[in-house]
């Protein structure tokens, strides 16, 4: 089992910059994907980045590419979502999520709000 700590969430104006940190605890030696995701009011959780270690694999949906960078310190068992140029549109609960493969359940955070005013 992981326990994931979310943090890095607030209120920034548009055009600024936020960064997340996951830090995870628990059977972190497991940990092979490592994912951001979030959900904005009225709308599905989404996926907005990913990291497969196993097969060096990084993607982002095509909303945040250019702006955010998700990236893990492995030593520390802490993934980063840095985000830039944000936009209003970016307002959402973002969600760190940590499994072993991409088939299992994995777990996930508790969750940090982040709000981008226009």
């Amino acid at each position: 089992q992981v326990q994931l700590v979310e943090s890095g969430g607030g209120l920034v104006q548009a055009g600024g910059s936020l960064r997340l940190s996951c830090a995870a605890s628990g059977s972190t030696f497991r940990i092979n994907v490592m994912a951001w995701y979030r959900q904005a009011p009225g709308k599905q959780r989404e996926l907005v980045a990913i990291i497969v270690s196993s097969g060096g694999i990084t993607n982002y949906a095509d909303s945040v590419k250019g702006r955010f960078t998700i990236s893990r310190d492995s030593p520390k068992n802490t993934m980063y979502l840095e985000m830039t140029s944000l936009k209003p549109e970016d307002t959402a609960v973002y969600y760190c999520y940590v499994s072993s493969t991409l088939l299992d359940t994995g777990s996930w955070g508790q969750g940090t709000q982040v709000t981008v005013s226009s």
